[in-house]
Order: structure tokens, then sequence, then C-alpha cells
């Protein structure tokens, strides 16, 4: 339990950490925070239309990254591309620090970053 919860926490504070640098990059906005706040309501947001919808060919997943997009979109300043783009920054950040990380051993294989979409 305890060990799940850890993994849960750290796991979350990876994901903030790319939302922060693509918030930072793309909106200038500083604040940690923030973007941890961000990754964990993203994260239910996502659950919860994929819950509903994520079975539906084509435009079910559809709906669910929009459903992401618009978290993030309502959290940092800018609209729909500059989601995108907070989204697209988190991402391939957080596959470089995972990649990094692995290398060296500090997280294993099956490690994800949770609030980043595909990480």
């Amino acid at each position: 339990m305890t060990s799940g919860l850890v993994l849960f926490v750290v796991s979350l504070l990876v994901g903030g950490f790319g939302i922060y640098a693509g918030g930072r990059i793309v909106a200038g906005v500083d604040d940690y925070s923030h973007a941890v706040v961000t990754a964990l309501v993203g994260a239910i947001v996502w659950t919860i239309v994929a819950f509903f919808f994520g079975w539906v060919p084509l435009l079910g997943p559809i709906l669910v990254f929009l459903s992401y997009l618009w978290v993030v979109k309502t959290r940092y300043p800018g609209g729909w591309v500059n989601a995108a783009l907070i989204t697209l920054v988190a991402w391939v950040t957080l596959v470089v620090v995972l990649a990094f990380a692995e290398t060296f051993g500090v997280f294993p294989n099956e490690f994800d970053a949770f609030g980043v979409p595909g990480i």
C-alpha cells in the first residue's frame, strides 16, 4: 500500500515536471504546483472521458485527448494551440527525463509519468 502511494506521488510529481516545462516554455507560467494540479486534474478528466467515450471507434480517443487539452487550455493562458504545444513539450521533456533516468537505473522500465498522455 505504502509503496503504491509513493509510486503514485513520484509519478505525479514527474508528470507535473513535464507540464511545468511546457507551461514555462510556451506560456511563461513558472509555477510547479500549478503544473502538478494540472497533471492530476488532466489525468482524472482523461480517465472519466475514456471510461464513457474511449470505446467509440475513432471518435473516442479524439474526445479523450481533446478533453485533456481542454484542461490544459483552461489552466494556462492561450488557446488550443498553446495547450497542444504545452502538452507536446511536456511529452518530449518526459521522454528525455525518463530515458535518462532509466539509463542510470533511477526508475524501473515500467515507470509512468502520471498526468501526461502517452507517457
